[in-house]
């Protein structure tokens, strides 16, 4: 793996639709709107898609929609994707079946232009929560959590990532692990609800942006008119410094975004804490982690 932070502009569009019980029809909207980043000018050259986009975000409906990967239906629709538009995909993520442990995970995968997948990231923190007067929600009732932090290089966009699904941001360790090997953009799918949402989706991802002094990509569903879980949207790109270069409402939309080429070695250049340290002090948490694309 070649340390390939950020070295030339990168054009990106966060796909922000709605996520509903039939999966043909999530599908058929991820195609439409693909379609529709597409024929944007300039063309991106990355797409991120929402957190569960395929099925409902309901714990006792993530086994109905789980797919073996790389042979199920949805990974097959997005490697089709990716090559049929010559374009980058971080797939939001979708129920994985495993059959060697028979547990469901949550799980991304990213694409590359040729429709290889180059990394898979299993949610690492279960979003298990209650909120008295709020929300009570469990996925630990039906998922596993994965194990490892995702590093990866897109080649065809001189580019390392860092990979997180939605409730993995809170926690800073993985989006420190994958600055300190080399990422220059951290993306997290995510379905915050509208609880949480307003209280703490743009405030971590600024946080995780300056912590860290990368990109940060967070892509949410729409919020659906039709009921069911709600989605706070919002879906946004902060970059080096944290300001929120764009964000989006709750409602169905693509947001573009261009990350600059040199921005995330001029900013740590700038404010070189990266360097400053003090390991004698306290550990370094990418000493020794699980790290890996695949």
């Amino acid at each position: 793996m070649s340390a390939v932070t950020l070295s030339k502009t990168l054009q990106v569009a966060l796909l922000q639709f709605h996520c509903g019980g039939d999966k043909t029809a999530n599908l058929a909207k991820v195609t439409q709107f693909i379609e529709r980043a597409i024929q944007h000018d300039p063309k991106p050259q990355l797409l991120v898609l929402p957190e569960c986009f395929q099925s409902p975000y309901a714990v006792d409906q993530f086994a109905n929609y789980a797919e073996r990967i790389p042979e199920g239906e949805t990974s097959t629709f997005l490697s089709e994707q990716a090559k049929k538009y010559n374009v980058s995909i971080i797939g939001g993520s979708i129920p994985e079946i495993d059959d060697n442990d028979g547990g469901i995970y949550n799980t991304s995968l990213v694409f590359n232009p040729k429709g290889e997948i180059v990394a898979k990231h299993r949610k690492v923190h279960l979003f298990d929560i209650s909120i008295p007067g709020g929300i009570t929600f469990k996925e630990s009732d039906s998922l596993k959590p994965g194990n490892k932090v995702t590093v990866f290089d897109i080649p065809e966009i001189d580019t390392r990532f860092g990979l997180g699904i939605c409730y993995d941001i809170r926690f800073p360790e993985l989006a420190m692990i994958a600055a300190r090997r080399g990422a220059g953009i951290m993306a997290y799918p995510g379905a915050f609800n509208t609880v949480t949402g307003p209280k703490f989706w743009s405030k971590f991802a600024v946080a995780r942006a300056i912590d860290n002094q990368n990109y940060v990509l967070m892509c949410s569903p729409a919020r659906n008119p039709q009921g069911g879980y709600q989605a706070y949207g919002h879906s946004m790109v902060v970059d080096p410094d944290g300001e929120i270069l764009v964000e989006a409402g709750h409602e169905e939309t693509i947001v573009y975004a261009e990350l600059k080429k040199d921005v995330v070695e001029e900013t740590r250049r700038n404010i070189p804490f990266s360097v400053q340290r003090r390991f004698d002090v306290y550990s370094d948490v990418s000493k020794d982690p699980v790290v890996s694309a695949l």
